[in-house]
């Protein structure tokens, strides 16, 4: 499973990969974050805001 760019969308090929999800990762009412409130890896957050939205794809089989 990868995370991808919402742009990703342009250029999906549904016969090679499928969408899982979008990006639904807060947890409660916020994101989790880094101490420092840079962005976190895993769920595209700075600051406790989700600005990088994500789609979740998976290579068919």
């Amino acid at each position: 499973v990868m995370g991808v760019p919402i742009t990703y969308l342009d250029k999906h090929n549904p016969d090679q990969f499928e969408i899982l999800d979008a990006n639904n990762f807060i947890i409660g009412n916020r994101a989790p974050q880094k101490p420092h409130g840079l962005i976190k890896d895993k769920d595209g957050s700075v600051e406790g805001r989700i600005v990088y939205a994500r789609i979740l794809i998976r290579k068919r089989k």
